[in-house]
């Protein structure tokens, strides 16, 4: 399955939560509190099944990170792999992607809108360009606006307007306009309401 590009007020109604932290899911939300389809107002009701909790919160990160059901269980794997706990070390995972980096930086509004700078080529790490969003960040790596894009109006005003903290994991320099790795994020540097438990329980059946 590639990468979602459909309705977002669709998914999050479905999901329960704004999945992109856009404005529009938001009054969607609001206007309908229940799952989208004919009949969203009357299903569920009774006891939700655990494999339906664990594949909605696998859905929540998978959507929120911009991945595809590859990808992500591709990434799900090498988590697997790696020593620490697996949940924890998937989302660092997702939070050490190119695209996140970029929109924990405020650059870009949402995820799919620092996903795009990235694709166009505004970015560079370590001074030279990248335009690949799953680009995976490490640990000293040096993240900057190159010089033409820092007069981009979309990251100005997003810079401006938006006013985002970089987390405790990334320290900005030059004015906000670079940011450097100065650790891996722990998980309580990772605010996504996702429980990452449910996830690795999926996945391990």
């Amino acid at each position: 399955m590639a990468r979602y590009t459909g309705p977002k007020a669709r998914v999050s109604r479905r999901l329960g939560t704004n999945i992109w932290g856009t404005k529009g899911e938001n009054i969607a939300m609001e206007k309908r509190p229940y799952p989208p389809g004919e009949h969203g107002r009357t299903r569920r009701r009774g006891n939700v099944s655990e494999y339906l909790l664990q594949l909605q919160e696998k859905q929540k990160a998978r959507f929120t990170y911009g991945m595809s059901e590859k990808q992500f269980r591709n990434l799900y794997e090498e988590a697997n792999r790696r020593q620490g706990v697996t949940g924890e070390n998937l989302l660092r995972f997702c939070e050490l992607r190119l695209d996140n980096v970029v929109y924990r930086a405020g650059w870009g509004a949402t995820r799919p809108q620092a996903r795009q700078l990235v694709n166009h080529g505004h970015v560079e790490v370590n001074g030279k360009r990248v335009n690949i969003p799953s680009f995976r960040v490490r640990k000293g790596d040096v993240v900057r606006l190159r010089d033409k894009s820092r007069q981009l109006l979309v990251v100005q005003w997003n810079m401006d307007t938006l006013d985002r903290t970089p987390p405790a994991w990334l320290e900005s320099a030059d004015g906000g306009q670079e940011v450097t790795v100065r650790e891996l994020p722990l998980r309580e540097h990772i605010d996504v309401p996702v429980r990452e438990q449910l996830i690795v329980e999926l996945y391990s059946k």
